[in-house]
């Protein structure tokens, strides 16, 4: 599909990485970019975020390449995003929507599609004025007597309704997981969870250390479902490892509520490996954006090692290295090369031991 990009720059010194990871979400979708418009501001405008002239030259834009569709690289309000289409004469999706689609097309696993759709309905909740402004009130008639009902109050009602289904269905999946965290809990097994930014290379670690075969590509949100394999490993014994979703820029709360279930792997677990893309000149960046979203889920308290994975293209050596107090910091491998994994296993053993030792302790 023909996409229109438009992004605005409010002087962010991310800007440039925040709009190139756009574009990859974008071709992620199946985008086909036939044009970007970059808006410099001070401020979004309140009617239509980028100003009226801006949008002029959006409009004249989209005629001229034969755009389809309007990618917008901001969360929109629904106003601003009703104003834009009725300008433009073509859909507008933002930011937050079309994460909300390619998590839609990566979901694999029945819980995934169950998350997707539960986000997907209470991000269109708030949009759907916009869709039914056309429609008047329904006329009486038989079975319809009285005042009857509107369009929008109808879709609203089912919406809640499939809204409240799915979450009982999520509910339930979330009893089931924390069953078998109990059992894990009680055979003293050590939980491992793999976190970190999307396409840092967490399900490729992940199939190097257990000898799975989880998906992994070079894209955004390549992997969205919670994978879990038992493994052994020398001197810590058993222990489970969870490959989970991608951390990203502006992640929409409603996906962070709708996939509570999946990342509460990520909340019980004894030890989390923060995989980082060594590569990337943006990493630091993404390390903060991690970090934030472990505090919203009320991970940020359990023990943690950052793991500098694709060394083999930053130029490092495998390598373990300790802050002030002796503590494991960080380690540098190569999950592609499986370069350095002896050095992670060791640090798992030994951080492994003194996540016990805090727990028996408290």
């Amino acid at each position: 599909m023909k996409a229109l990009v438009i992004s605005v720059d409010m002087g962010e010194l991310d800007y440039k990485a925040h709009a190139e990871e756009f574009v990859m979400l974008a071709e992620g979708a199946g985008a086909q970019i036939v044009e970007q418009l970059v808006v410099r501001r001070s401020r979004p405008d309140s009617a239509y975020y980028i100003g009226t002239g801006k949008l002029e030259e959006a409009v004249a834009l989209a005629k001229a390449t034969e755009a389809e569709v309007v990618l917008f690289d901001h969360a929109l309000s629904p106003a601003q995003q009703r104003n834009l289409e009725r300008k433009l004469e073509l859909r507008v999706v933002d930011r937050v929507a079309l994460i909300l689609d390619i998590f839609a097309l990566r979901a694999q696993s029945h819980e995934g599609k169950l998350q997707v759709e539960l986000a997907q309905l209470q991000h269109l909740t708030s949009r759907l004025t916009r869709m039914w402004t056309h429609l008047e009130r329904q006329k009486g008639g038989i079975g319809m007597r009285g005042p009857g009902e509107s369009q929008l109050e109808m879709d609203r009602r089912m919406i809640g309704d499939k809204v409240r289904t799915l979450r009982e269905r999520l509910a339930k999946v979330q009893r089931q997981r924390s069953t078998q965290r109990r059992a894990r809990t009680r055979s003293g097994t050590l939980s491992v969870s793999l976190v970190g930014y999307t396409n840092t290379g967490k399900s490729t670690l992940f199939n190097a250390l257990t000898r799975a075969d989880a998906y992994a590509a070079d894209q955004l949100f390549a992997t969205l479902d919670t994978t879990t394999r038992r493994i052994w490993i020398e001197g810590a014994g058993q222990v489970v490892i969870s490959d989970t979703v991608g951390f990203i820029r502006e992640l929409p709360p409603t996906l962070i509520a709708a996939f509570r279930a999946t990342l509460e792997e990520t909340v019980h677990a004894d030890l989390l490996l923060h995989v980082v893309d060594a590569a990337n000149p943006q990493r630091d960046e993404q390390i903060a954006e991690v970090h934030k979203v472990l505090e919203d889920i009320g991970a940020h308290e359990i023990p943690r090692i950052l793991v500098y994975n694709k060394i083999d293209q930053a130029g490092y050596e495998p390598r373990v290295e300790r802050d002030e107090h002796g503590t494991i910091a960080r380690v540098f491998v190569s999950a592609l090369e499986r370069i350095g994994l002896d050095g992670l296993r060791a640090a798992i053993v030994e951080s492994g031991h003194f996540a016990e030792n805090n727990a028996s302790e408290q």
